[in-house]
């Protein structure tokens, strides 16, 4: 079976995760998996519990939003991009709609009650 290369980039303490490279409260790893990898098994790869995670990006579309892991089983292609930010990360950005996202947590958050822009991380 073909490896793909995953461009994987962990803020906050996910950082700790990368054990190299670590400065600054982030950490870029170039990850080798199986092909038709998902993020489950990135994430399992790396030994992350999901509920260690807080917004997730893949090639720069939101994928995850704390306890909403819709991308859980997306498959990676050779050359992706996925940010994992951790829940308590020491930054602040509040999601604003109209903002790319997967097309999973496009349907989730307009299904909601609440469109997702009370996701607001503030400095710890």
């Amino acid at each position: 079976m073909s490896e793909i290369l995953v461009d994987v980039w962990l803020y906050g303490e996910l950082a700790l995760y990368g054990k190299k490279n670590n400065s600054g409260g982030y950490t870029n790893l170039k990850v080798r998996l199986q092909e038709n990898s998902s993020i489950k098994d990135l994430l399992d790869y790396l030994l992350i519990c999901t509920n260690e995670c807080g917004i997730t990006f893949i090639n720069g579309q939101l994928s995850a939003m704390p306890n909403i892991h819709l991308d859980l089983n997306y498959f990676l292609q050779d050359g992706d991009r996925v940010d994992f930010f951790h829940l308590q990360s020491k930054w602040s950005v509040k999601y604003n709609p109209g903002e790319p996202m997967a097309e999973e947590m496009s349907f989730a958050l307009q299904a909601s009650r609440d469109p997702g822009s009370h996701y607001t991380y503030k400095q710890g």
